[in-house]
């Protein structure tokens, strides 16, 4: 576990772009939609300053999801996260698109996912992290699994982890 863990660190420490999944990995995979049709979604405020803290530090953050909802659109723009790719039900080319804009390299990247649709992303990054409560097929393919579920605080744990391997110091972003 602990070459692993050692393993896990060295790659965190070279990562420029952390790459989201949406439902299941910001959120608790759960959708609220009222008698209007009106979706609504329940976000993590701990993961919230994660990417608040990830950003100041000159982390990319990007959001892929296979659906399209106003409430994602919503809380992305609430975080300044500049790249959104909603309804993408083939993510892997969202994911080049991403990567040749940013000019970056697949060993420069995380991704996080929690279901089957993630897996050609996770297979290709450098480092394929998913949550606690992912589906079985996701998790196999990943070298980080979070302690906390999806939209319980798994992306702030990412982060932490990320920051913490780049030796940057989180109360050094908020002064």
């Amino acid at each position: 576990m602990q070459k692993r863990s050692n393993q896990v660190k060295r790659i965190a420490a070279k990562i420029k772009l952390l790459i989201l999944d949406v439902d299941g990995v910001l959120t608790d995979n759960t959708l609220y939609i009222d008698d209007d049709g009106k979706e609504t979604k329940r976000f993590n405020v701990s993961d919230g300053m994660g990417i608040a803290l990830a950003l100041r530090a000159g982390l990319e953050i990007a959001l892929i999801s296979g659906r399209r909802s106003k409430a994602t659109e919503y809380r992305a723009s609430d975080l300044k996260i500049k790249h959104l790719y909603l309804g993408e039900t083939n993510k892997i080319k969202a994911y080049d698109e991403l990567k040749r804009n940013l000019n970056l390299k697949d060993e420069e990247i995380a991704y996080v996912g929690d279901d089957i649709l993630d897996v050609p992303i996770l297979k290709k990054v450098a480092l394929p992290i998913s949550v606690k409560d992912a589906n079985p097929i996701a998790k196999s393919f990943a070298k980080f699994v979070t302690k906390a579920n999806g939209g319980e605080g798994a992306v702030r744990e990412v982060i932490d982890m990320i920051l913490k391997s780049k030796k940057v110091k989180p109360l050094e972003l908020v002064s």
